[in-house]
């Protein structure tokens, strides 16, 4: 039977090691592995996900609002977001 090579499930229940064929599971790895490589050089080239992504995060761990759902779209829609990230990522550029 074809075995995970990498990842091992993250759920509760072990892999369904006959779902796949051993083609299959190749092609499967495979697929992850490429997709990891071109999401970790997309975040390497748009800093300001991290930006974004860690400010949010930042606010939300300080102000540990009631409604969660609420204060993200309050934050991610602020008029001076977009601003405030842009002069980030200047500033990671000048410290690098």
């Amino acid at each position: 039977m074809a075995r995970p090579q990498r990842f091992p499930p993250h759920g509760m229940e072990d892999y369904d090691l006959g779902a796949l064929s051993d083609e299959q599971q190749a092609a499967l790895s495979s697929f992850k592995i490429k997709t990891r490589m071109r999401n970790e050089d997309y975040l390497r080239t748009h800093p300001e996900v991290e930006i974004l992504i860690g400010g949010f995060l930042r606010e939300l761990l300080l102000r540990r609002p009631s409604n969660v759902r609420e204060f993200g779209a309050s934050y991610f829609t602020h008029p001076d977001l977009a601003g405030a990230v842009k002069q980030k990522v200047l500033e990671q550029q000048k410290k690098s």
